[in-house]
């Protein structure tokens, strides 16, 4: 299994001035190979392969030799991207993506990162080391002691506001998976973060703590501020700068929370299987009346699609695995007599014909659980749900026990 981490590194002004060069380099070979797939594609409506611009690196570096200085690793990398960004961007213009928008040039004040892959880097007494061919200036940074490699496949620098980063790609020794019977799903929501059933019935829910409410308001006034100045003025960059300021900080307390909300559902559980409903947070913050009140709530998650990354990671290092599967329709079906429902965000219950009044959060996980057992045929599972369901409250076979699902 491999593992990213990120650490964040103080380079002295002679190395800043080095990355700097070669990041320009980098930079100039995106856009070189951004231009010769457009110029071919007006021309002569061909496509132009990675193959193909990677081989003609050597000519370019014979015909420029300041392009010798960056590692050749690390130009191919460039070109990588390039083409992964391409692929994206036709997937989704296959998909009707009105979103989607073709890859662009690369502006000189940002920073390229650049990637070595699977060599141009060496560590040694705590000490990372990068290859390049300019100025003679050693690129060798601190790595902390209490981060331990066992074996390094990838090494990317990075800038981020002016701060340089290290993130470094490594394999890690994970459990094995093995199916207990034991089986907790998921709904993922705005107001509740997790709303979770396992196998005996038992609800887990939690209170989105939204730090964002706080810091709303206060990055509001401070890009009004900031914005009835004169642009790139001394006040205008302090502003700026307090803003980048604010919105860090609301993004690090909603992915601390992420990260630890993630590792508790992970330790305190005996399930080894997690089902998780496949959220389209991309269509949640679609330009669409009904979506309008909702937008920056679902952004300010720090994106509900991170969160399960995190909980997948966090799983396999444990021995224990997370499935997705389509959530279509399952707030707005009764998970006891499957009657469809129209259920707008503001309605928070579901008042079924056939009795149920029960979360629509909860009415969700119970469908996701339902609908997981029963596709993949594990009937003696889906029994022993449904009958732990009857004694909690709900029965899924037209008997109500009691009014609604009790807290648990």
């Amino acid at each position: 299994m491999q593992l990213t981490q990120k650490i964040r590194i103080f380079p002295s002004a002679e190395q800043i001035d080095v990355l700097w060069h070669l990041s320009e380099r980098c930079r100039l070979v995106y856009n070189f190979a951004l231009s010769e797939r457009i110029e071919a594609f007006k021309n002569n409506k061909s496509y132009v392969s990675y193959f193909k611009q990677s081989s003609d690196l050597r000519k370019l570096k014979k015909q420029y030799t300041e392009y010798r200085y960056v590692y050749s690793k690390a130009l191919q990398m460039i070109l990588r991207t390039l083409d992964a960004d391409y692929k994206s961007f036709y997937a989704l213009h296959k998909k009707n993506d009105k979103s989607a928008n073709p890859p662009r040039y690369k502006f000189k004040k940002y920073f390229t990162s650049m990637t070595y892959n699977q060599s141009g880097f060496k560590i040694k007494d705590n000490k990372l080391k990068l290859s390049h061919f300019y100025n003679g200036v050693e690129l060798l940074f601190d790595i902390p002691e209490n981060f331990k490699f066992n074996k390094i496949k990838q090494v990317t620098i990075f800038n981020k506001n002016n701060e340089f980063y290290l993130s470094i790609v490594h394999e890690v020794d994970a459990k094995k998976y093995k199916d207990n019977k034991k089986y907790q799903a998921i709904d993922l929501g705005v107001s509740k973060t997790v709303t979770a059933v396992n196998t005996k019935g038992k609800f887990f829910e939690t209170i989105n703590l939204r730090p964002d409410k706080y810091w709303n308001s206060k990055i509001d006034a401070i890009q009004s501020r900031r914005d009835h100045c004169i642009k790139f003025s001394r006040r205008w960059h302090r502003l700026n700068k307090a803003l980048i300021r604010c919105r860090q900080k609301c993004s690090n307390q909603i992915k601390d929370y992420q990260h630890k909300l993630s590792r508790k559902m992970v330790d305190n559980t005996k399930a080894n299987t997690f089902i998780i409903g496949d959220l389209n947070v991309k269509r949640m913050v679609e330009n669409k009346k009904s979506f309008r009140k909702v937008n920056r709530s679902v952004q300010n998650q720090g994106y509900l699609n991170r969160f399960t990354r995190f909980l997948t990671y966090k799983a396999e290092l444990v021995g224990k695995k997370v499935i997705e599967i389509s959530e279509k329709d399952t707030s707005k079906m009764c998970c006891k007599c499957s009657k469809m429902h129209k259920m707008p965000l503001s309605k928070r219950n579901m008042n079924c014909d056939c009795g149920n009044n029960i979360d629509r959060d909860r009415n969700s996980a119970i469908n996701i659980m339902v609908r997981y057992l029963s596709q993949n045929a594990k009937w003696t599972s889906y029994q022993q749900f449904v009958d732990n369901l009857r004694k909690t409250g709900l029965s899924l076979d037209n008997t109500l026990v009691g009014s609604s699902v009790k807290n648990s």
